[in-house]
């Protein structure tokens, strides 16, 4: 980044973005001063800044823009390895729109040049509103940054003999000409920047989609847990119920065996019958509250499992809009994923792969580590394997655990 505000008999500044608006404006020298770490800017502490190289004539027209990003960190400092040579992208763009002094060179995300990567880029907004373009052209009038404006020497029109006939015929076709290629230009521009950012929406869908499901894993897994201690903690009552009731039943036999003795000790064994069955009553209402529970919770589990997705939720869409999610496995190639195969696939990926090749999850698994590395699996008596490659057998039926996994030395001897 140069230091020097005026380029080739013109100047350059830095424009920063927020939103479809021009924030902020500086000079070319005064960014080249952030670029160096001399000053920070503690508003855009820890901020990924949308910003435009703007090149400009004599004239205070647009020459040249490009859009770039730059990372400011928890200081407020530019990022240190930013070096994006924006002051020669500038002048190695492709045609843009007209801004007022003829089609600009544009550099941005679409129109990036081989040597740059197009994720320190960003595509402006043509939409009607909120026109970046546009906003760029106000700010540049307003001349807040104070550039001296030289006005341009008015051409002579010197006429020429013979060309009365092509004075007013041939401007009027290079004038349509000229307007006709700049709508081209500019149409096809936006169509580029729609695509980015169509492209750029999908991606955030789809990590959206990915927390999304993550998120409703990490519930289940939660709530399973929860209905194991449950469960757990139920078991274990009902074996100190049994052992009450063991006890009773031996209290009631005892005292059935033992009328003199009962005779002799009868409200202290009517004390204990009544204080085992107010314990008995209670345990059992405790065993009813428990099951209650149980069954609230099964019910709770088997709701989340077939609920309906949130209305506008990425899964809602998934639904409504019928999208299939595609997964890819070897020896299954692409597979589609209906909506209610998600959850199932998600669980275990293999499995359902496996499912797909007619084959169980451990053959599966025997065949993938063959595919992925074709050796031999043979071992000597001391546990050292041969690994001597051998041919892979890309279909997962057609394996042969033992046979195929072997090389020519250590196939197994046909039986005579």
């Amino acid at each position: 980044m140069g230091s020097a505000d005026q380029v080739n008999d013109g100047y350059s500044a830095v424009f920063f973005m927020d939103g479809s608006n021009v924030s902020r404006q500086m000079r070319a020298s005064e960014f080249g001063a952030f670029l160096d770490g001399y000053v920070g800017l503690s508003d855009l502490a820890d901020t990924d800044v949308k910003a435009v190289y703007v090149l400009l004539g004599t004239d205070l027209l647009v020459r040249s823009l490009v859009f770039f990003r730059i990372y400011f960190d928890e200081e407020g400092r530019a990022d240190s390895h930013w070096n994006l040579p924006i002051e020669k992208l500038a002048q190695k763009g492709a045609k843009g729109p007209d801004m007022g002094g003829g089609p600009i060179r544009l550099v941005c995300r679409s129109q990036c040049p081989k040597s740059t990567n197009p994720e320190e880029l960003w595509d402006p907004d043509m939409t009607p509103g909120s026109n970046h373009f546009q906003a760029i052209r106000r700010a540049v009038e307003s001349n807040s940054l104070k550039f001296r404006k030289v006005e341009a020497a008015p051409e002579e029109n010197i006429p020429v003999l013979g060309d009365e006939s092509r004075s007013t015929e041939e401007p009027e076709v290079s004038a349509d000409r000229v307007r006709l290629a700049r709508v081209i230009r500019e149409q096809r521009l936006r169509i580029k920047t729609l695509q980015s950012v169509h492209r750029d929406a999908l991606s955030d869908i789809q990590r959206e989609n990915r927390h999304e499901m993550q998120a409703l894993r990490n519930e289940m897994a939660e709530l399973q847990q929860k209905f194991e201690r449950q469960k757990l903690s139920n078991e274990q009552l009902k074996k100190r119920l049994a052992e009450r009731n063991e006890q009773y039943l031996s209290m009631q036999e005892h005292i059935a065996g033992g009328e003199a003795h009962k005779e002799r000790e009868g409200a202290t064994a009517d004390a204990e019958v009544v204080l085992l069955r107010e314990q008995l009553d209670r345990r059992q209402r405790e065993l009813e509250l428990r099951d209650e529970k149980i069954v609230a919770l099964e019910q709770e589990n088997y709701d989340l499992r077939h609920q309906t997705p949130t209305e506008n939720s990425v899964m809602d869409h998934l639904q409504s809009h019928s999208v299939f999610l595609v997964a890819y496995h070897p020896g299954v190639g692409h597979i589609t994923l209906p909506y209610d195969d998600i959850e199932t696939y998600f669980r275990n990926p293999i499995a359902y792969a496996a499912e797909r090749c007619g084959l169980n999850e451990p053959a599966y698994r025997e065949w993938l580590k063959h595919y992925e590395k074709p050796v031999c699996q043979h071992q000597d008596d001391d546990g050292t394997p041969c690994e001597e490659p051998v041919m892979r057998v890309s279909q997962p039926a057609d394996f042969r655990p033992g046979i195929d996994d072997r090389c020519e030395k250590h196939q197994p001897q046909s039986e005579s």
